[in-house]
């Protein structure tokens, strides 16, 4: 469990896009992890990765998007 003292941003609907249609999230997968992320107040990509819901090639390719997109 990653669980933080800090509050965590609500994901962008950008980010949430970007995860159905370049990963091919269902949204089933989604709502786990939105709901485990609040919950630990951890970053919703951690979370995916944690669970297994991506990989960790995905998990960098998620970061690398998110470190050169504007939110």
């Amino acid at each position: 469990m990653v669980i933080s003292t800090s509050p965590q941003p609500h994901p962008s609907p950008a980010l949430l896009r970007y995860l159905r249609q370049e990963l091919g999230m269902s949204e089933s997968a989604l709502g786990l992890g939105l709901k485990q992320a609040q919950l630990e107040q951890a970053p919703l990509p951690v979370v995916l990765w944690r669970f297994g819901l991506i990989s960790l090639e995905q998990l960098d390719q998620v970061l690398v998007w998110l470190a050169n997109t504007d939110l």
